[in-house]
């Protein structure tokens, strides 16, 4: 649950981050080529932000289907064994 809120926030704060700088772009007093390479910089530094959210995302994902697997594992191993105390 907490995973879904911190995802949640993190959406957020780009989406906030994309129009903050868009809103700054109508504000500032830059030369054509100077907006350009502003928006090619943030672009970028975008695309390095959503790549590094992504893996972390991954990773996470990763975890938590290896603790699942593990739980589902224990409880087989748990079931047997109950299974074969039963039929003695």
């Amino acid at each position: 649950m907490a995973d879904r809120e911190e995802s949640g926030k993190l959406g957020w704060f780009v989406a906030g981050a994309v129009l903050g700088g868009a809103v700054a772009l109508l504000y500032a007093p830059k030369s054509g080529k100077e907006t350009r390479e502003f928006i090619n910089r943030k672009k970028d530094e975008g695309k390095e932000v959503l790549s590094e959210t992504g893996k972390e995302v991954f990773d996470k994902g990763r975890e938590i289907y290896d603790k699942g697997k593990q739980i589902a594992d224990d409880a087989a191993d748990l079931f047997e064994r109950g299974r074969r105390l039963v039929r003695g």
